[in-house]
């Protein structure tokens, strides 16, 4: 299976907090999949984490290799750069990746790498990877919270873009 590319400064065990989120699921594939995180008008349709969504210098909706946006998420205002933007393609993985941060002092500043891989497996499966990894004080303090908030936002970041998926290959007389 392929792996995120992460760039120097954020590879998990080395930064202040890490989390991965997995499903791998069948009847749907990386083309029912791609548009939910690609457009980013859907992702608030499907995940009530994400709002407020706005792109710099008139681009947007879609994400493209260098594009800068900024959205809320976990209450947090991050203003974010995508740094990998591969579309689907046969034989090869789907990725998308953002470096997000949070201006701020020592106390409050934030930095992430959020990556995203998105593969058709063998028996009409799909396999969707969110990882990110944070660095700053308010990463420290999210690595410690239990339950984990990182990890369960992720959860459901993943099963609203698999029902949003499965709702809209369901709606075009696809198979479940």
């Amino acid at each position: 299976m392929q792996s995120i590319h992460w760039p120097e400064g954020y590879v998990p065990g080395f930064s202040d907090n890490f989390a991965s989120n997995e499903v791998i699921v069948a009847g749907l594939s990386v083309a029912d999949v791609w548009p939910l995180l690609d457009d980013t008008t859907h992702w608030p349709t499907y995940y009530s984490n994400a709002s407020e969504i706005r792109f710099h210098d008139g681009n947007g909706p879609r994400l493209v290799l260098d594009a800068r946006f900024r959205f809320t998420t976990f209450g947090f205002p991050v203003e974010a750069e995508v740094t990998e933007h591969v579309p689907p393609a046969p034989g090869q993985a789907a990725r998308v990746a953002w470096h997000g941060w949070v201006e701020g002092d020592a106390a409050s500043r934030l930095d992430v790498h959020h990556a995203w891989l998105l593969e058709d497996l063998p028996g009409g499966r799909v396999r969707i990877l969110t990882q990110e990894t944070q660095n700053g004080a308010p990463a420290k303090q999210l690595a410690s919270t239990r339950p984990n908030p990182m990890i369960n936002g992720h959860q459901d970041w993943l099963d609203g873009m698999v029902a949003a998926a499965r709702a809209t290959r369901s709606s075009k007389g696809g198979v479940q």
